[in-house]
């Protein structure tokens, strides 16, 4: 269950009269602002940090509209695929113990974990190809809603399915892979077959090691079981408001991106489902962003496997949040931010998550943004994000990106965040 975690910078938060951190600061109001009066989302709390010190942190909206509760800073959400830097940290820390490799083959921690391509060859799926979403698979949310996952019965971790881990994962190698591990990138079910790695490793329940690797020394609350109406209650995109989700909710995404997202609001306080490893957790902002700051810098990981977390491995000719995006282990790295016409730096890692979430760690600046909202999908791929992304680059030596003219470029994956800034 959820506990209040402690703040996850030494600390109190910067108090600065610059005139740049004004500016920065007044930006991200005004964005969060102008989300709420326009009605793109209900919600969110926004935390940014800079070299591990809290700058700016803002809880705004309501975490229950028709409750009238007041978001509140330590308010905790449903994360979707923000659980998945919570498991990739979980299978760095066995690396670093000596006791799982990057070049393990899956087979050898699960055995009958045997997919083959569409052609009947026998696959050779790695630890590595999971953690860079190269292993071949796929999730259904991005096929037709008839598609071979969903005939398959194949649960997209955010869904009423009720079957165990070891279940989902032998039918996720009943399906011809899409392509050959390693042959190309496509966003998928890869980090809960990971989290069934990490159980056979540790040789405890997901939940177990993630609190033994992750959550527990690093003093978090998260957690892949909570009380529903404890939570942000979520909410989906409408006119001339959002809609409340109420049960079972199947939410369509913009045609670019699949056919539908099935949302189980109440699946996070059913100890009976199954933790995925990719999107199963809930907890705060402050999590998250004590998280992404064990990537970025200290003593958790050491500093070879920091790097290693956030090294390319798919180029940018993947496209994983449109032109000069490539991906790592840890989420989508900026490759080239004058093809993407990004003004964050080049090595910038983010991702996000369908309930409405959106991070981003900038390297070079030292800044981190953990935006957490109860609105789908505004807070993951819509303006928000777009705006929060301008902010955080700005007011540094190293912004001085000339404006660029609009590039005609792939629309943005669906769990990751537009990257036209």
């Amino acid at each position: 269950m959820l506990r209040k975690a402690p703040s996850p910078t030494a600390g109190q938060p910067v108090v600065s009269t610059s005139q740049p951190l004004r500016q920065m600061t007044t930006a991200f109001d005004d964005a969060l602002d102008s989300a709420l009066a326009d009605q793109r989302i209900v919600g969110c709390v926004l935390l940014v940090s800079e070299k591990g010190r809290i700058i700016f942190e803002r809880a705004a909206g309501l975490a229950d509209r028709e409750t009238g509760r007041p978001m509140a800073i330590d308010t905790p959400f449903r994360y979707a695929s923000v659980t998945k830097p919570f498991t990739t940290m979980a299978a760095l820390k066995l690396m670093e113990a000596g006791v799982l490799s990057a070049d393990d083959p899956i087979d050898k921690w699960l055995p009958s974990f045997a997919p083959t391509t569409a052609d009947g060859t026998a696959a050779h799926i790695t630890v590595a190809h999971l953690m860079s979403h190269t292993a071949g698979l796929d999730y259904g949310f991005q096929q037709e809603r008839d598609g071979i996952y969903a005939r398959s019965g194949i649960s997209d971790g955010l869904d009423e399915a009720n079957l165990s881990l070891a279940d989902n994962i032998a039918r996720i190698a009943s399906v011809p892979l899409n392509s050959a591990p390693g042959a190309a990138w496509r966003y998928s079910v890869a980090i809960d077959v990971l989290g069934g790695v990490i159980e056979a490793v540790t040789g405890k329940s997901l939940p177990e090691a993630i609190a033994n690797l992750v959550t527990g020394p690093l003093g978090l609350a998260a957690s892949f079981h909570a009380v529903p109406d404890e939570l942000a209650t979520p909410y989906y995109a409408g006119a001339p408001a959002p809609i409340r989700m109420a049960g079972v909710t199947e939410v369509p995404l913009p045609a670019y991106l699949g056919s539908a997202v099935r949302f189980d609001p109440a699946r996070i306080g059913r100890v009976s489902a199954f933790p995925s490893g990719g999107a199963g957790m809930a907890g705060t902002a402050h999590d998250v962003m004590r998280l992404l700051e064990a990537y970025r810098d200290g003593t958790f990981l050491s500093a070879a496997r920091r790097q290693e977390a956030q090294k390319v491995r798919v180029g940018g000719e993947a496209m994983t949040q449109g032109p000069g995006w490539g991906f790592s282990w840890a989420g989508a790295v900026l490759v080239d931010p004058v093809v993407a016409n990004s003004t964050l730096s080049s090595g910038t890692v983010s991702w996000g998550g369908v309930y409405g979430h959106w991070w981003c760690v900038d390297h070079q600046r030292e800044r981190i943004a953990v935006l957490l909202t109860n609105t789908a999908y505004e807070g993951m791929i819509g303006r928000l994000t777009q705006d929060i992304a301008k902010a955080l680059a700005a007011n540094s030596a190293r912004s001085a990106n000339k404006r660029r003219p609009a590039l005609t470029s792939r629309p943005a994956h669906p769990l990751a965040h537009t990257s036209a800034n």
